[in-house]
């Protein structure tokens, strides 16, 4: 069981089913357990096409199974009042309480807890049935969605350990597939194009996935000759493309401008008799027709979006939200959200991200704000990404006071600041030229939720840095430069370049950016 995703958020690997008890290899769970538990969370996502399937290839799906009341273990994990006692902790009482936890219900709790992101805990499950000793078994499918959390919560570094010490046996098509994927995600093409090319050696590169994980990365660094040639490489092996594969094909037509090819391929896909089109397929048409300017075309797109909807899939509301406010069609957004909310009982966060979003795009601040209240009055936790929406806005139009009074509101109300809450003030200050308190605010966000993986916008970095140059103010440069030493960005090339033209100390500088 391989776990990626074609193009998009929610991660990869995230709705991968494990296999069913029926199918555990000999081989005990994962390795010996020899990893701290550290949260790192990843908000950001690098999203450079409208695809959002997660999806699987030759793996066996959960046993029709009675409920086990599985839901109920995972709220109580999901909902923890501390959750820095961790999974185990739930796990244990569960089993004291009398209840004896099956490998199915435990696989079907990493289920969602990887579809709503909470690696950590996801993670914490697989530790706690490594720690059972002989009792649980698996097979290279859970190794390969272990080596997903691990990437994710611990870093690429921890995920390569973990692969490198896995036995033979569990090293197969899943797993190798999965250490591409964390490649992918992290954008680190060379050792990706290393993996890739060992699966062709292992004959593991026989099938769609791994090829569309490398067109995913080529597109996220927008070498989309790469991806095409990925396509055409795919046609000379016949290995058969999948609706994945036609989906980032079409991506990357448009995304080099060319609405005639996209079209071409759109039609190639449409006579090929395994593939049907999805609703993904027509948001991606009708993004790449959005940035072409061809709005009448983008909006055929999305009534095929529409009706293409099925089940409880709460996705493509999300995607038609953001994209009739892409057009600038206020009339269409507010009539997405009432039929969002007609045939759902309860929007999730990420509902109300997209539609204040959007209403900010167009310019409807007044709606984006009587939404917001109206999201405070139903929400289940405070999601620091939409009050930014607000507090970004007001700082683009320049009132800075009325952000530090909303960002006032979002503490009175429980809310927690992230990096990204702070670096939108700072913006605003250096903006008005006041070093001090932009200073403040980045050193504010620095430490705030969310720092591990947060890097500030080079324009933000630049402008600072620019201002400190007309005020003769060295000392705050390199406050800034401490900063950004300190979250990790002076390891990057670009911010080394940046800051080596503006530091002050001339060699000393540039050698400490090169150790």
């Amino acid at each position: 069981m391989i776990a990626y995703t074609a193009l998009q958020a929610p991660s990869p690997l995230q709705h991968l089913p494990l296999s069913s008890t029926s199918h555990y290899s000999p081989v005990i769970l994962g390795v010996r357990r020899s990893i701290v538990i550290r949260t790192d969370p990843n908000p950001k996502n690098s999203i450079s096409c409208s695809i959002s399937q997660v999806h699987n290839y030759g793996t066996v799906d959960y046993e029709r199974k009675p409920v086990l009341k599985w839901n109920s273990l995972y709220r109580r994990i999901s909902l923890m009042e501390n959750p820095e006692l961790g999974s185990s902790t739930v796990l244990d009482q569960w089993e004291k309480e009398g209840r004896k936890l099956s490998k199915w219900v435990l696989s079907r709790v990493v289920k969602e807890l990887r579809k709503f992101r909470r690696y950590k805990f996801a993670l914490e499950v697989y530790e706690w049935m490594t720690n059972q000793g002989d009792r649980f078994r698996v097979a290279s499918s859970d190794a390969a969605i272990q080596l997903d959390l691990i990437s994710k919560v611990h870093g690429i570094s921890t995920a390569e350990d973990y692969f490198s010490r896995l036995p033979e046996t569990l090293k197969d098509r899943r797993t190798y597939g999965s250490l591409l994927n964390a490649y992918a995600q992290s954008k680190m093409r060379e050792k990706a194009e290393n993996v890739i090319e060992e699966m062709r050696k292992k004959g593991y590169a026989n099938h769609p996935l791994p090829y569309n994980v490398m067109m995913t990365l080529y597109m996220n660094l927008n070498e989309y000759e790469k991806a095409n040639s990925l396509i055409s490489e795919m046609m000379e092996k016949k290995i058969p493309l999948d609706i994945y594969s036609y989906n980032i094909w079409l991506s990357s037509c448009g995304a080099m401008g060319s609405m005639e090819k996209m079209e071409q391929v759109f039609e190639q896909m449409s006579l090929d008799g395994t593939i049907n089109p999805n609703w993904t397929t027509y948001s991606t048409m009708a993004t790449m027709y959005i940035k072409m300017g061809y709005f009448e075309k983008a909006k055929d797109c999305l009534k095929k979006v529409e009706i293409r909807i099925t089940g409880r899939d709460r996705m493509p509301y999300h995607y038609l939200l953001s994209l009739y406010g892409g057009i600038g069609s206020k009339e269409e957004v507010y009539r997405i959200w009432n039929k969002y909310k007609s045939n759902f009982p309860s929007i999730p966060n990420l509902g109300y991200h997209a539609m204040i979003a959007s209403l900010v795009r167009l310019g409807d601040i007044s709606g984006a704000e009587i939404i917001y209240e109206e999201w405070l009055s139903v929400r289940s936790n405070y999601d620091p990404r939409i009050c930014n929406l607000l507090i970004g806005w007001y700082v683009r139009e320049g009132s800075l006071e009325k952000a530090e009074t909303f960002l006032s509101h979002v503490t009175e109300v429980g809310g927690k600041l992230n990096s990204n809450t702070w670096e939108i003030i700072a913006e605003g200050h250096i903006k008005k030229k006041q070093i001090v308190e932009a200073l403040s605010c980045m050193k504010k966000a620095s430490v705030a939720e969310g720092a591990k993986n947060w890097r500030p916008k080079l324009t933000n970095v630049s402008a600072f840095l620019s201002l400190c140059e007309e005020e003769s103010d060295i000392a705050s440069k390199d406050a800034l430069i401490e900063v950004l030493r300190q979250v990790g960005c002076l390891e990057n090339a670009t911010y080394k370049s940046l800051v080596s033209r503006n530091g002050r100390r001339g060699v000393d500088l540039k050698l400490s950016l090169e150790n």
